[in-house]
């Protein structure tokens, strides 16, 4: 390996998301949580925060499908959505935000630069 060359893990997985684009998806994922917990994070396209916090997901993500399921909502296409995830599940809205939901409540609410996968390892 070269001295600039990047390592990397091959046991990095990548995310299979599932984009959120109604609120009758959004209420069978929050019903999937009774399973599995899930994952859901929600991506403002037009901030530079929220890239960095997407990439920062999607590069740290190890988790299999049988462990959580990640959702994925562009809250600027569907600000009906990100209201109804304030609503059903009680938290606050931001942008970038991940929620990790168990049982249909919220387990997990991060947001900005707090969001990383090491936190959603102790909730799930």
């Amino acid at each position: 390996m070269g001295l600039f060359s990047k390592k990397t893990s091959e046991s990095k997985k990548s995310i299979n998301w599932t984009e959120l684009t109604s609120i009758a998806q959004l209420e069978d994922a929050i019903s999937l949580s009774k399973e599995k917990p899930v994952m859901l994070f929600k991506h403002s396209t037009r901030c530079s925060i929220s890239s960095m916090a997407l990439n920062r997901v999607e590069g740290d993500w190890n988790f299999s499908e049988e462990e959580i399921t990640p959702f994925y909502l562009d809250l600027i296409a569907h600000r009906d959505i990100s209201a109804a995830i304030a609503d059903k599940l009680n938290v606050f809205h931001a942008s970038p935000q991940m929620i990790v939901v168990k049982n249909e409540k919220s387990v997990l609410d991060a947001s900005h630069n707090s969001i990383n996968t090491r936190i959603i390892k102790e909730v799930i």
